[in-house]
């Protein structure tokens, strides 16, 4: 017995050894010595991963292999290995691991995001990109996008009024979905004109209960022992959660079909521009059933709200925190807005193209807080070389883009909100410097629509509000855990509309220099500093009534005072 207690670490050590042996015989990438029986190097993750693989990386290089259980997995750290895997290798690397939330979120693995390379995949991303997400089929829907975007405002507006501190991700997130699902369906479920409350209330819960299984990392995927042990019950709640998926996007896609037999005598060809997107599929339908099947305009729109809605909210909430805690740079923004489009209307998705500085931030918010610090897993279909080591086929894929976007040897001060250093590159990739949306064969379909509408939601508020922290100590900028980046705690803010906010005082200005109806009350206040406030004060008001929330009456009275009488705020 005693032996034996000798034996079983030497015979444990002769297992490293050899393991370590083959794996530089092979040429494999470096990987931690220490690859233990049945859990490989499981024992190194820590929460959140991106952060514990880039730890490994900085002391083994940016190229890594490792054993994750049942699977092996390449992690790449730099923007050449990167390059190498998303670019020169980008067909072999073009594939999806199968996971159970693939499975089930998406559909048997046929999502957009979760088929691997092929036919299918091809007809989806070419439904994705030349009908749903396309520059002219955006530009028909930016009507909604504006509508929801001034829901918003209003939101904000009434909470300012009371100083009432607002959940910021909860009104990013809100904004999203009835962005995402007016467009697909034209139906909101969030918000004043809700009118099917019970189907709402459903959506909502289906909603939150994917973000919450989907966004998590499933251990089953490299231990399939505890899928067969049903350990957690993973598996049956997403089981669950695909049938009610499933049941309520089929009810939405028959209730669009109906509409537009109503609504055209039967067919299903309304010929108008501004059709949602199930619209556009039930209507291509017609002329082609075998390709656009229920199931598929299903699951392309399924996928659409996921993804869409996730990182754009995010990534606004993010990029206020940052704000928040650099008033410099909000104050400069707030310039950039003000000279650029004045103080006659608000900003739209036309002038983000024009206004730099605010791409630049948005820009330095995906770079330090990308939506998907791992990209989505990739899975190679052949054997490849990947910086000069073999790569077996079958290895799953991570690149890790918190890793190249934190690096030291490529920015300077990585962890220093900076907008500035992409002055002259707004919007441009910048190589495989910065990629928060991806790059190559399955690089997000959506960017543009992301771009749109961070660029529009978070340009708004910086327009129409000052902001101030709840209180005096810093924003906390704790990463949550999660697949993607969410902040461990929700953005707290006040939204200011009054004379005490630089913005506002230029816009009362602006609206007195332009009016010039101040003669009444010069009259009736002596008192030169207390009349310019009270002028200041309403003038901002009725500038925020007439482009937000409308001036109904369309009445210009003789003076300020009675202007913002006759149009009280309800």
């Amino acid at each position: 017995m005693d032996n034996l207690f000798v034996y079983i670490p030497l015979l444990f050590a002769l297992y490293i050894f050899t393991k370590h042996f083959l794996h530089k015989l092979k040429n494999l990438p470096p990987c931690p010595i220490l690859n233990l029986p049945i859990f490989g190097h499981l024992y190194l993750l820590k929460k959140p991963l991106y952060r514990s693989l880039a730890k490994i990386s900085d002391s083994y290089g940016p190229i890594l292999l490792f054993q994750f259980g049942s699977r092996r997995v390449l992690v790449v750290s730099s923007p050449s290995a990167a390059e190498e895997c998303l670019n020169r290798n980008d067909i072999i690397f073009a594939n999806r691991p199968r996971t159970m939330a693939g499975k089930y979120l998406g559909n048997d693995y046929t999502s957009l995001a979760t088929t691997s390379y092929g036919d299918h995949w091809r007809i989806m991303r070419r439904i994705s990109s030349m009908e749903i997400l396309s520059t002219q089929r955006l530009q028909m829907l930016q009507s909604i996008r504006t509508d929801e975007v001034k829901a918003m405002i209003r939101r904000l507006y009434r909470a300012s009024e009371t100083q009432q501190a607002v959940d910021m991700k909860i009104v990013f997130f809100e904004l999203m979905m009835n962005v995402m699902m007016r467009m697909i369906s034209g139906k909101s479920y969030y918000g004043e004109n809700v009118e099917e409350i019970e189907e709402a209330k459903k959506f909502r819960e289906i909603v939150i209960e994917t973000f919450q299984l989907g966004g998590t990392s499933n251990m089953a995927d490299f231990l399939p022992m505890l899928r067969w042990l049903g350990v957690g019950g993973v598996e049956k709640r997403l089981m669950v959660l695909q049938k009610k998926r499933d049941a309520s996007m089929q009810e939405l896609v028959e209730e669009c079909r109906r509409r537009m037999r109503s609504s055209n005598g039967g067919d299903l060809d309304m010929g108008g521009k501004n059709k949602t997107m199930i619209e556009v599929l039930l209507t291509l339908q017609e002329k082609e059933p075998e390709y656009y099947t229920d199931g598929i305009i299903g699951i392309l729109m399924l996928g659409l709200l996921a993804a869409g809605t996730d990182t754009s909210v995010g990534t606004m909430e993010w990029a206020l925190s940052l704000l928040l805690n650099n008033q410099e740079v909000l104050k400069k923004a707030q310039s950039e807005i003000d000279s650029c489009i004045g103080h006659e209307r608000l900003i739209d998705e036309s002038d983000i193209a024009n206004l730099p500085y605010l791409r630049c931030i948005i820009n330095e918010t995906l770079r330090m807080y990308p939506p998907g610090p791992l990209l989505v897993p990739h899975e190679s279909s052949d054997d490849s070389i990947v910086g000069g080591y073999h790569v077996p086929a079958g290895t799953m894929l991570l690149v890790n883009l918190w890793a190249i976007h934190n690096d030291e040897k490529i920015w300077e001060e990585p962890r220093k909100f900076k907008p500035e250093r992409f002055e002259g590159l707004e919007g441009t990739r910048d190589g495989f410097k910065l990629m928060p949306f991806g790059s190559g064969r399955r690089g997000c379909p959506g960017e543009g629509l992301a771009w749109r509408m961070i660029g529009l939601g978070l340009g708004s508020i910086i327009q129409c509000f000052d902001w101030e922290k709840i209180c005096k100590d810093m924003v906390d900028m704790t990463e949550g855990a999660g697949l993607s980046m969410p902040k461990a705690q929700p953005l707290m803010a006040k939204s200011y509309l009054d004379i005490s906010g630089p913005t506002q005082l230029r816009k009362g200005r602006s609206y007195l220099s332009s009016t010039k109806k101040d003669t009444i009350i010069q009259e009736k206040i002596k008192n030169k500093a207390i009349r310019n406030e009270i002028l200041i004060n309403k003038a901002t008001r009725s500038w925020l009534k007439r482009v937000v929330l409308g001036d109904v009456r369309n009445v210009y009275h003789k003076t300020v005072e009675a202007r913002w009488q006759s149009h009280p705020l309800e």
